[in-house]
């Protein structure tokens, strides 16, 4: 079968599109990848490792134990066991951390507990998820680019290990605004 000028034309052309597209993929992990690299210090910043360590210390209270994800997304900001973690010295130190790229912050103990929040998270618990369980390896996890229900923002998340002498104590997660990162 031989090709027509028209079918040549329309090839070439869904070429070059594939061709820019992926340059514009190459351009985008690129600026995730710059983003990342000076998101890493967080990863040992000692008010972050020492607020993991203390709570990977201290045994869960009975409440802590009885939290579920279900119960956790039911209460407000203004449930007593959410205003507690929200006004740790870790929550106010992670709000001075936002910018116009990130939108989103919150520290995890190593059994996915959350230590700390620039605001209310979704789950308590992000324990055998990807987001939490892949830094507790050593190694960072980039989720994909979706609508954040608390921020109404399209956001890229970034998981960190939280280091304690090169050891993985706890998780990092970073949000950040898409649109910031094209």
């Amino acid at each position: 079968m031989e090709l027509t000028m028209t079918h040549r034309s329309a090839i070439q052309t869904a070429i070059m599109l594939f061709i820019v597209a992926l340059a514009s993929l190459a351009q985008d992990a690129a600026k995730l990848g710059a983003e990342i690299k000076q998101l890493k210090p967080l990863s040992a910043d000692p008010q972050v490792v020492s607020a993991v360590k203390a709570y990977n210390a201290t045994p869960r209270s009975s409440e802590e134990r009885a939290m579920t994800n279900e119960k956790w997304h039911s209460l407000t900001l203004f449930d007593p066991f959410v205003r507690a973690v929200a006004k740790s010295e870790l929550s106010t130190y992670l709000k001075t951390k936002r910018d116009d790229v990130i939108v989103k912050i919150f520290v995890s103990g190593a059994d996915g507990g959350k230590v700390g929040f620039d605001g209310k998270t979704e789950h308590w618990t992000h324990k055998g998820m990807p987001k939490h369980e892949v830094p507790m390896t050593g190694k960072t996890w980039t989720g994909p680019v979706k609508l954040d229900d608390s921020t109404g923002l399209e956001m890229l998340q970034v998981g960190l290990p939280v280091l304690d002498e090169g050891k993985p104590i706890g998780s990092i997660i970073i949000g950040l605004r898409a649109d910031k990162l094209r």
